[in-house]
């Protein structure tokens, strides 16, 4: 059994460790990946200070967004002939995740519906998330089993915030044979010809990425990541800022609003369970 060590604000973090890889999960902070590092190099972007204040949405490592990607119109949708209130990215990002069993390649963190939760979202389940280590690859597996008595609505996506400094932006790329996208910093579908990381934001929801993964160059002197999920994620999100030293490439299951607008939305049958993988190979 692996032990915690206190982390970032003292936080209780896990450590994932294989030969010259090493992965820090932080359960108590939305189950997040804080850190993944290859023989000294830095594979994900994290702002420490988001992390240690509670208050703040951390920005850095690998959120886990769940029970929307994205957020809704307006921050509501109907379900059970009512009003409900959700914002960007849900709650599972926000919220301590427990412990359920630890390795020193392995991770095993869970999350079963609450009050708190059905306020927001009206179902009972329990979604699992495992984070496994071999070599260089660090694999989530996401799994949900539906306890409730109606059809459970999964709209997943994860936000890895990938190191790239901004001065390597010009050469950095994310391969993809898409030709069209939401523009959601302009508001607008848009013809899509290729990236420009080097813009003062970069926020491509490509619509027609075809392939289960793809494959981000950081620049000179960084590992690039090979990047592989299951087809049921069928959104790619490019996401970037001028002068932040980082590039999320974001793998959804749906576009943003679909818990609202239905399109794209998975289900999972009552006493059913759905499990979902993404891999990220540095």
């Amino acid at each position: 059994m692996s032990r915690a060590f206190p982390g970032i604000a003292g936080l209780d973090t896990y450590a994932l460790v294989d030969g010259g890889c090493r992965v820090e999960v932080i359960p108590s902070r939305g189950a997040l990946v804080s850190r993944m590092t290859v023989d000294g190099d830095e594979v994900l972007y994290l702002d420490e200070a988001t992390v240690a204040d509670p208050a703040k949405n951390v920005r850095g490592g690998i959120p886990v967004l769940f029970p929307i990607a994205g957020p809704l119109p307006g921050d509501t949708y109907p379900a059970d002939r009512k009003s409900f209130t959700m914002s960007q990215h849900g709650f599972a990002r926000r919220l301590p995740w427990t412990v359920r069993q630890a390795e020193d390649s392995l991770l095993v963190v869970g999350l079963t519906s609450t009050e708190e939760t059905r306020r927001q979202f009206p179902w009972d389940f329990d979604a699992q998330l495992t984070f496994s280590l071999v070599g260089t690859r660090l694999t989530l597996d996401f799994d949900v089993e539906n306890r409730d008595t109606r059809p459970l609505p999964l709209h997943l996506g994860f936000h890895p915030y990938f190191r790239v400094p901004d001065a390597a932006k010009a050469v950095a790329t994310v391969e993809t044979d898409a030709t069209h996208a939401w523009d959601n910093f302009h508001k607008r579908e848009v013809p899509f010809t290729g990236f420009d990381l080097t813009l003062d934001e970069v926020d491509l929801h490509l619509r027609d990425h075809s392939g289960p993964g793809t494959r981000l160059t950081r620049g000179p002197g960084a590992r690039p990541v090979h990047l592989s999920w299951s087809p049921e994620f069928k959104l790619l999100v490019v996401w970037t800022l001028r002068g932040k030293d980082f590039v999320c490439v974001e793998p959804w299951t749906a576009a943003g609003g679909a818990l609202a607008t239905g399109q794209g939305l998975l289900h999972v049958e009552p006493g059913e369970r759905a499990s979902l993988a993404f891999d990220i190979e540095a």
